[in-house]
């Protein structure tokens, strides 16, 4: 059970946002925009991003595995409320499908729920504020939110889907732009507290009630350092780490992934994202691959 549970941990951040800074009205969103940065208000940041994580490896066992994949894919959707400029509230949601027993990576659009190999749905939802801390630093900001899930079992017939517990998630957002605006660097920690009933499993070790996770801490720290070949434009590098904490339920977790991407800003209001990260290291968890792509609407 806690196999195909630890392979459903996936790390993906997408980085855009909205900047007030009267200075940089001359650069691109993609050059300003990050989550670093509030909405002034009436602004709208909606965000679409699409995370497909596969492997045939684990920490579990040596040699290679039958392939299972998870495809998560998320709305975001944020506006400024405040005259000051310094609140943001939001909407996030989450659908997802997932297969395993080797079947094709491809299988998670197929939506067929077959099974013993596949199950999808929407899983969570969330409401969020984002606010900036500390006024003399304004590209500092947090993103509180409360993930409240929408599923009726985390695992059933041996597939597991999301988890069945509550999250409550803060992300700290740093960024800093080098002189001469080609290189920037983005920061981010993503503390999530998960809560909920305690685990209880039937006699085929499917979940009946309650979250693997519930009464653990996963602490995500990332770095990206980004270079802009033009102001449309961007090439980054990425390394995060995850890393949960045991407080109560048994179960401790850790992985490493780098990876890269790209952004363009197609037009003014809309910009495309990719990016790839390879899981390169972990205890309890899967060894493999995620393919992002992500459009946002800044406007």
């Amino acid at each position: 059970m806690k196999k195909i549970i630890a392979l459903l941990a996936l790390v993906t951040i997408g980085y855009s946002g909205f900047s007030q800074e009267d200075g940089e009205s001359s650069k691109s969103n993609i050059q300003t925009y990050t989550p670093s940065k509030l909405l002034n208000k009436g602004q709208w940041d909606i965000k679409w991003f699409n995370n497909l994580y596969t492997q045939t490896k684990s920490t579990f066992s040596k040699g290679k595995e039958p392939r299972q994949t998870f495809f998560t894919s998320t709305i975001d959707v944020f506006t400024g409320v405040s005259d000051s400029n310094n609140l943001n509230v939001g909407l996030l949601l989450e659908f997802r499908s997932n297969v395993i027993g080797g079947r094709d990576a491809f299988d998670v659009f197929s939506f067929d729920g077959e099974s013993g190999t596949a199950r999808s749905g929407f899983t969570s939802f969330a409401p969020a504020i984002k606010f900036n801390p500390i006024k003399s630093i304004s590209n500092f900001t947090i993103q509180s939110a409360i993930h409240i899930p929408l599923v009726n079992q985390e695992s059933d017939g041996g597939v597991f889907l999301d988890q069945k517990g509550f999250i409550f998630q803060n992300r700290f957002f740093y960024d800093y732009t080098f002189p001469g605006d080609k290189f920037q660097v983005f920061t981010e920690l993503n503390a999530e507290y998960n809560f909920g009933k305690e685990a209880e499993f039937d006699s085929n070790f499917d979940t009946v009630e309650g979250s693997f996770a519930n009464d653990s801490l996963n602490l995500t720290p990332g770095i990206f350092l980004s270079y802009f070949p033009s102001q449309k434009s961007t090439i980054l590098v990425l390394a995060q780490h995850s890393q949960r904490i045991d407080t109560g339920n048994d179960f401790e977790q850790d992985f490493t992934a780098l990876g890269g991407g790209a952004k363009y800003q197609i037009t003014d209001v809309l910009n495309i994202e990719a990016l790839y990260t390879n899981f390169v290291r972990g205890n309890n968890t899967g060894l493999g691959q995620t393919f992002n792509i992500g459009l946002r609407a800044l406007f």
